[in-house]
């Protein structure tokens, strides 16, 4: 059994280093697992000679601004997230005497203004009428996927034959594909993303006859290596083709969601659609649509009042 046997003297980043290790390699996707690296590399970059007996809350405070003036507020948060909780296991291990992490402030660059592109419905009814939807397989029928069910890239790209329930309308997502590296199933994002997502008709009866032959707990698009390029390049080719905004595939989940709060639905069933932890990571993203809802909806309440008289 692997134990971390590091006294107060030891170099900071190098008990981190051991952390990860012992407490989070196999246990988290390895999507994730990357993220630990980096902050690794930045901690071992920042602070290369401090040993974990100098960690105070100024020493500590130091490092994050260091850190934040190359990154955004929030990539500064998710940093200071990953290190703390290392420290407070140092804390418990009597390496470190009280929690140099109390009351840390996050600072961070202005972000960028960044605008998703998405198509509103017409647009859309464009994109897909110039799809290639043959008889077998292929890209376009994953680009038509998401755009009927918003889901992410790798949901999408990770659904098997054994997915579909079509007696019920719907498409369990349980897993995703890891096409960053080198392929393979993984867990979904977060819980949350464990979802069945209800179909229409039209998609039912048209994968239904797409996936007869193939293997049950295979996945349906994918036949060797996959980019994410790949797929935005054919979309971009398809957008240009039909004169509308270039649009990514992500920007085309967006498209979904934001077609479905157009049309009335709540906010509650599109978070759970979409696999959101929470309904405020819907609000947060769609929060332009949302305003322009609310505006709308002002404009009938002044309606309704005004029909009201004495």
């Amino acid at each position: 059994m692997i134990m971390i046997t590091y006294d107060g003297n030891e170099i900071f980043y190098k008990y981190y280093e051991k952390w990860i290790e012992i407490y989070k390699e196999g246990a988290i996707r390895n999507s994730t697992m990357q993220k630990y690296r980096l902050t690794l590399k930045w901690l071992k970059e920042i602070a290369p000679t401090l040993k974990i007996n100098e960690i105070n809350r100024i020493t500590y405070q130091e490092i994050l601004n260091k850190y934040a003036e190359n990154h955004e507020r929030q990539s500064t948060m998710d940093f200071h997230h990953q290190l703390k909780a290392s420290i407070l296991d140092a804390v418990d291990e009597g390496l470190i005497n009280r929690d140099p992490t109390r009351k840390a402030i996050i600072k961070g660059k202005t972000p960028r203004t960044k605008k998703e592109k998405y198509l509103n419905q017409f647009e859309l009814q464009k994109l897909i009428s110039d799809l290639n939807l043959g008889s077998e397989i292929n890209y376009d029928w994953l680009i038509y996927l998401i755009a009927k069910t918003g889901l992410r890239f790798s949901e999408a790209l990770a659904v098997t034959p054994d997915d579909f329930d079509f007696p019920h309308q719907t498409l369990n997502i349980e897993k995703t594909w890891n096409y960053k590296e080198n392929g393979g199933f993984e867990p979904t994002k977060n819980k949350s993303s464990e979802r069945k997502v209800q179909l229409d008709w039209q998609t039912v009866i048209q994968f239904s006859e797409l996936i007869k032959g193939l293997p049950n707990e295979e996945p349906i698009f994918i036949n060797s290596k996959i980019y994410n390029s790949t797929i935005n390049d054919i979309l971009r080719r398809h957008c240009l083709n039909i004169e509308i905004p270039v649009i990514t595939i992500h920007g085309l989940r967006h498209t979904h969601a934001s077609i479905l709060l157009y049309a009335g639905v709540s906010i509650a069933s599109v978070a759970h659609r979409l696999g959101h932890a929470s309904m405020s990571t819907t609000q947060k993203t769609y929060l332009h649509i949302i305003q322009e809802l609310e505006n709308t909806d002002i404009d009938k309440i002044m309606r309704a009042l005004t029909t009201l008289n004495n």
